[in-house]
């Protein structure tokens, strides 16, 4: 796995890294492209924001698991601030490195969001990691890799599920705009499918190390 060291408390990194959210949350929190469903999304931000807290005080975690949470939290307050739908990176490629990603791989729609759940099983999987070894000592790394597994899959579709339920009250221009389903309907299980990708390859990764 990643660096051992195990940290209860908030170093002085752990406080710039948190600064560094922070700021990111504020400057996304500018002129979001439709504010009800950014606040919606920043709802999920603060949860789990709290539970990285309460996890690093209880059962602490090693500055890189902590660093890789707090790095899709960051992406996901981009996502947040352009609706995940409209994150213009392909823009950004083309102004600044003059490729056209989209063109490329011969894609028709946004793919932030794609991008975002695939990070949720890459990144977050050491937390998740940490989390069964504390709770499950006695069982082997293997069988921490496919609870792990597991958990990446099975809270991937409790999140799509909870968006279909809040998208059940809300207008469908609305609904669209939180839900990102840019009309594919099976958006939802590609995107618990790349979470789960994600996952085995940080498992894998990780395993070698």
């Amino acid at each position: 796995m990643l660096h051992t060291t195990i940290y209860h408390s908030f170093t002085q990194k752990h406080w710039f890294t948190l600064t560094i959210l922070f700021i990111a949350i504020i400057l996304a929190s500018i002129h979001p492209l439709e504010f009800s469903s950014y606040l919606l999304h920043q709802v999920g931000t603060a949860f789990m924001l709290i539970v990285l807290i309460l996890c690093q005080k209880k059962i602490g975690l090693s500055f890189s698991t902590f660093l890789l949470y707090i790095c899709f939290l960051l992406v996901h307050v981009l996502a947040a601030h352009y609706l995940y739908s409209y994150v213009p990176y392909n823009d950004w490629m083309i102004q600044y490195l003059h490729f056209d990603l989209n063109n490329a791989m011969g894609w028709d729609r946004n793919m932030f969001d794609r991008l975002v759940h695939f990070f949720y099983g890459l990144l977050l999987y050491p937390f998740f990691y940490r989390l069964f070894q504390v709770w499950l000592p006695s069982l082997s790394p293997k069988i921490w890799f496919i609870l792990v597994i597991q958990f990446v899959m099975a809270s991937s579709l409790l999140y799509e599920w909870i968006e279909w339920w809040i998208a059940i009250g809300l207008s469908p221009e609305e609904a669209e705009n939180y839900n990102g389903q840019q009309g594919d309907i099976w958006d939802a299980h590609k995107d618990m499918f790349l979470a789960t990708i994600g996952a085995i390859f940080a498992g894998l990764f990780l395993s070698k190390k």
